[in-house]
């Protein structure tokens, strides 16, 4: 998936290099070397101590001499690549062990460096060895949030800035006594940020009641929301708990507001600002205990101006305010969703996702997603259920040729070189050789396009 932010910059304080030399000399240059550049660094004298820090998931890089008493550094990177085959290993050669090195590239290890090694060099290959390490344990994280998902990552999905303020709001105000107002466009997410709202806060254990304002008939909204007496009307046989009743100690959401009928607006501001509800036909005020989050796709605010909506019931509303920003304005998010989606859909229902292709890529991303998520996920639907098995392209999916975004053909490209390399890392699951391999591409050249491009492997292994 494409993210076009720069690479997480906090490697450098949660990972650790595990440094093995029976030289000490040797470890004592290093661990110098390595914490002038504000490196976290561990050194063991030999194999035996360094087994003893290693684990699946150990939070850094090994970087190991080859030539050592008792187990060499080929046999101890054996192990931890039996520990974890997504460790990467950074093996130090003597002049007459380079051929061993090269012969251990191809087994699994992510570099090597001759001694005596260049200090800047040996800077780059172990930051990038880091960088990767740190993209191996977000994209393990990812996977785990999949089988027990971590609802802010699993509803409100992107690395885009806006959508990562977005979840710090939703943090910020989830626990307090207050009203939400959410601003979006159809399809964008509101009822995620409401579901959000509600399961982060303290009323999570009582009702989540939705309603969609433009879906209920008015005749019904009243008995619906407030509730009704028996014999309240022709047909009312028996008590009814309306919804905001039934919300004790939950979260009410109001979808669409900006729908609702001027008189019932002014039952609701009473409501509100009493907190009592009288069912239709009783003269009993019966107390309500419930947050109200409500949703709309217009401005409320200009619509109280102009008459349509009542201003005094807009700012008991607004309280507290979430805007979400439309798909298009993220569009470095939607190739993350839309794998999202097929994975998620793919472990659901028991399939194989495919995978989409650059052309597919280039479809989504030309697509103006008036729909926003809400189209994204259910042209990923298609994808994955496919005809008769077999992968659709995304463009026979599309029910109209997709409205061009105006990306220049730069950007395109761009994108399509930053998708190419992300795809194959996640078919090889970070091993970089094997991607070095099918992609015919000098390491070198794959590291730079690495730091060009700011990849997090993580976003591409849903």
């Amino acid at each position: 998936m494409f993210d076009t932010r720069s690479q997480p910059n906090n490697f450098k304080s949660e990972l650790t290099v595990l440094f093995v030399d029976d030289e000490e000399n040797m470890r004592l240059s290093a661990e110098q070397c390595l914490q002038l550049e504000e490196f976290q660094v561990v050194t063991c004298s030999d194999a035996k101590q360094a087994l003893a820090h290693l684990e699946p998931g150990y939070p850094g890089i090994l970087v190991t001499d080859i030539r050592m008493p008792g187990m060499t550094g080929i046999d101890l990177m054996e192990q931890a690549l039996a520990l974890d085959p997504e460790m990467p290993v950074i093996l130090l050669t003597g002049h007459g062990d380079i051929d061993m090195a090269v012969s251990a590239m191809h087994k699994g290890a992510y570099d090597f460096q001759q001694k005596p090694f260049d200090p800047d060099h040996f800077i780059r290959i172990v930051s990038h060895a880091l960088r990767q390490r740190a993209l191996v344990l977000d994209n393990r994280r990812l996977r785990r949030s999949i089988e027990s998902p971590d609802l802010l990552d699993s509803l409100l999905v992107g690395k885009n800035p806006q959508m990562q303020a977005l979840r710090d709001t939703v943090l910020d105000l989830a626990d307090l006594p207050v009203n939400v107002l959410i601003h979006g466009e159809t399809g964008s997410g509101k009822e995620q940020v409401a579901t959000c709202l509600h399961q982060l806060s303290h009323r999570k254990a009582a009702p989540y009641v939705a309603l969609n304002c433009a879906a209920m008939p008015e005749h019904l909204f009243e008995s619906e929301v407030f509730g009704f007496e028996k014999g309240a009307f022709t047909g009312a046989d028996r008590q009814r708990i309306g919804k905001l009743e039934y919300a004790k100690g939950g979260t009410v959401f109001l979808d669409e507001i900006e729908t609702m009928p001027l008189n019932l607006q002014v039952k609701l501001l009473r409501v509100l600002q009493e907190m009592k509800v009288e069912r239709l036909g009783s003269n009993q005020l019966v107390d309500l205990d419930f947050r109200l989050i409500a949703a709309t796709k217009t401005d409320l605010q200009a619509a109280s101006e102009q008459g349509e909506f009542r201003e005094d019931l807009y700012f008991r509303l607004n309280v507290a305010e979430i805007h979400i920003p439309p798909l298009r304005a993220r569009r470095e998010d939607i190739p993350l969703l839309f794998t999202h989606f097929i994975y998620q859909l793919a472990q659901d229902y028991d399939r194989e996702p495919f995978e989409p292709n650059l052309q597919d890529l280039q479809e989504l991303m030309q697509h103006r997603w008036p729909g926003n998520v809400r189209e994204l996920k259910n042209i990923a639907q298609r994808f994955v259920f496919g005809r008769q098995g077999q992968k659709l392209a995304v463009s026979e999916l599309m029910k109209t040729p997709a409205a061009k975004s105006g990306v220049s053909l730069q950007c395109q490209m761009r994108s399509f070189e930053r998708t190419l390399l992300e795809n194959a890392l996640r078919r090889h699951k970070g091993q970089v050789q094997p991607l070095l391999e099918e992609l015919d591409l000098p390491r070198r050249t794959f590291n730079e396009l690495m730091k060009k491009h700011g990849l997090e492997r993580k976003d591409f292994s849903i």
